[in-house]
């Protein structure tokens, strides 16, 4: 197995290994875990997996989830199929820096990404080291976000979209979950940044030390959480991927951010995801 660092700050291109081979060979397995948590996202071409073994791949890391909005495979349960067509334009956003699942209690740990048809140019999609993110925040903002907390929701980003009674039926299903500002790490031990574009609002902010006036906590802790969103969007913290039919994406979701950059012209994008059940951040 060769592995070839892809950024200063992220992501690793391997090369000379099967995943259908990984997931029935323990040493392999065990090398590659150890390739993802030291570069968070790891990337290989040329892999014609069927579903079968993309599913047993993932699951060497653990459970898989299905997505309640994103349809599953019907014969894999936890492998959804991120289809984009032309037949379907106002199906086409999805470019917000995100953890997947934030709105979970638990938040996924990972996930196994298989291109099964893109488009000749564009919808990459990026990620960003948020461990990375946090270690370079100025002190005085570590300091100040040591203790925080924030909701994230399904509602006001899936269901927005949805009509009324099915948006409170999601949300019902699905109450906004609560994690730490600054997570850490269950494996590495790192802290990590971990707010995104499923954060809606600090929930602890709102106390002497923080607050004088009614525009300290509205206006000031909006500004504060808009200011930690917006650091998955330094380049300094990025790597970028380029796919191509069979081309994989393995990331940790504990650790990293994404972004599918929608700037291709209306055609097919057809990826697959099996994402992988994680554990509750408190």
């Amino acid at each position: 197995m060769k592995i070839e660092q892809l950024t200063c700050a992220i992501g690793a291109q391997i090369s000379g290994v099967s995943l259908a081979d990984a997931a029935r060979d323990d040493a392999l397995y065990e090398e590659m875990k150890a390739a993802l948590l030291k570069h968070k996202v790891l990337f290989l071409r040329d892999q014609d997996l069927s579903r079968a073994d993309h599913v047993a791949f993932a699951r060497r890391f653990g459970e898989l989830e299905d997505h309640p909005v994103a349809g599953s495979d019907p014969e894999h349960p936890g492998l959804v199929r991120i289809y984009k067509t032309p037949d379907a334009p106002n199906d086409r956003y999805e470019n917000s820096w995100h953890s997947d699942g934030t709105w979970r209690e638990a938040p996924a740990m990972g996930c196994v990404l298989r291109c099964v048809e893109c488009p000749p140019v564009g919808g990459d999609t990026m990620w960003a080291n948020m461990a990375l993110a946090y270690e370079r925040l100025p002190e005085q903002v570590k300091q100040q976000i040591a203790g925080l907390r924030a909701r994230h929701s399904i509602e006001c980003t899936f269901g927005a979209a949805m009509p009324v009674e099915k948006r409170l039926a999601l949300k019902a299903q699905f109450p906004d979950a609560e994690h730490p500002v600054v997570r850490t790490h269950p494996e590495t031990g790192e802290k990590v940044l971990f707010v995104n574009g499923f954060t809606t609002h600090f929930t602890n902010y709102h106390t002497p030390e923080n607050v004088r006036y009614g525009q300290d906590f509205t206006q000031g802790s909006s500004a504060l959480l808009q200011y930690l969103i917006s650091q998955a969007a330094i380049p300094e913290y990025q790597v970028r991927w380029r796919w191509q039919p069979n081309s994989v994406a393995i990331w940790d979701n504990r650790s990293t951010q994404h972004y599918a950059v929608m700037d291709y012209p209306p055609c097919h994008r057809k990826m697959e995801r099996a994402g992988i059940v994680g554990t509750p951040t408190f």
